[in-house]
């Protein structure tokens, strides 16, 4: 399983797929804390780099997810997966 270099205080668990190698999962929330604290981004600068150069890195199967957690099912739409 691949790890995101620093955001180990982000790690919530293992996610795991059918067919698939199992992958890290962290906190979407907590990574954009991390960069807000550590790199002293604004927290709009460090959520539009964790969606381009964090949760946009491919590097194969083993990639970790990140996980935008939310209270129910509608609130999920386009607008929260960075399209």
């Amino acid at each position: 399983m691949l790890k995101a270099d620093g955001f180990n205080d982000a790690f919530i668990g293992v996610c795991h797929r059918a067919g698939q190698p199992d992958v890290i999962a962290y906190d979407f929330d907590r990574c954009v804390a991390i960069l807000c604290e550590r790199d002293r981004m604004e927290p709009d600068e460090a959520v539009e780099y964790m969606w381009f150069n964090v949760v946009g890195a491919w590097v194969g199967d083993e990639t970790p997810v990140f996980l935008k957690q939310m209270n129910n099912i509608e609130d999920v739409s386009d607008e929260e997966h960075g399209n």
